[in-house]
């Protein structure tokens, strides 16, 4: 029975590949940078060098998947990626993200004009360094705007060049489908973890269509891991924490799920990718599925 303890210099390879819409192979088990940013998600972070540390420190410990978005900072997340990693690993795919306007810390309101999202790509290019972003996701559907309107200007640096696959945020089934009228997907980033799996129906799309899903906030662990919960029994038996069981069980859940826990901490940031090598077993998987 596997332990949570890092075993190897690269823990994430434990966690199996997938490749993002067919073409862009990345190790399963990747990094979120949203938590980088300053309280709120806002401004720089008190301590930027401790970022770039934890930065280096995933790509060191076998990440090939960082996600990130315009919004966090906003370009804080994609100027600290740049500075702690660029010149960029040949295998290291960078996502990111646009359709959020921010006002202040916490602060988050759609904006989906075309316009817009191509200013957004624009800044984004330069600030990470790139030629083309590899992922460019939608991190938002503007009510206000025409759907083909905003996919439409994606598909469109697309042909230019300027980004790669295109993925979708915090959607419904519905709305995928009437996405993939208009462009292919490649990937859905939804609100998912083992206490909360209200997106079990796009999950399940997923899975049927071969999209990639990305779980964003993967290691909410809720009444789960009270005392004589099903989560902490298990991580005594495993040796592992409830955050590592959280995220071997999503590993285990689907070979379309690319979890993206986020850390500013290093020691948080090892802990987090060691759970690729915990093994659960079928009965330990059920019994984490049916705990409510």
């Amino acid at each position: 029975m596997s332990m949570a303890r890092r075993t190897s210099d690269q823990p994430v390879k434990a966690s199996g590949t997938y490749r993002i819409g067919g073409v862009l192979p990345v190790d399963r088990l990747g990094y979120g940078s949203m938590q980088l940013a300053g309280p709120g998600v806002w401004d720089m972070p008190d301590d930027p060098a401790k970022a770039v540390r934890v930065l280096r420190r995933a790509v060191e410990l076998g990440v090939t998947f960082i996600d990130t978005a315009d919004s966090y900072g906003p370009f804080v997340c994609e100027m600290l990626i740049k500075e702690a990693l660029h010149p960029y690993p040949d295998d290291l795919v960078i996502a990111s993200k646009a359709g959020l306007v921010r006002g202040g810390p916490n602060d988050w309101k759609s904006l989906g004009l075309p316009r817009y999202l191509r200013q957004q790509c624009e800044m984004s290019l330069r600030y990470l360094s790139l030629d083309c972003i590899p992922l460019y996701q939608l991190h938002r559907i503007d009510p206000a705007v025409p759907l083909e309107d905003q996919l439409g200007e994606l598909v469109q640096l697309q042909q230019e060049g300027k980004i790669g696959q295109i993925g979708l945020s915090e959607v419904t089934v519905e709305q995928i489908e009437a996405a993939r009228e208009v462009t292919p997907i490649a990937t859905v980033q939804n609100l998912y973890n083992l206490s909360n799996r209200d997106a079990e129906p796009v999950l399940e799309y997923c899975e049927r269509h071969d999209l990639g899903f990305i779980p964003w906030y993967p290691i909410a662990t809720g009444d789960l891991a009270r005392p004589g919960g099903p989560l902490a029994a298990i991580s005594a038996e495993y040796g592992a924490t409830p955050a590592q069981l959280a995220l071997a069980w999503l590993l285990r859940r689907s070979p379309v799920m690319l979890p993206i826990p986020g850390t500013s901490s290093v020691a948080h940031l090892e802990e987090n990718l060691a759970s690729a090598e915990v093994q659960l077993t079928d009965d330990r998987f059920e019994v984490l599925a049916k705990a409510t």
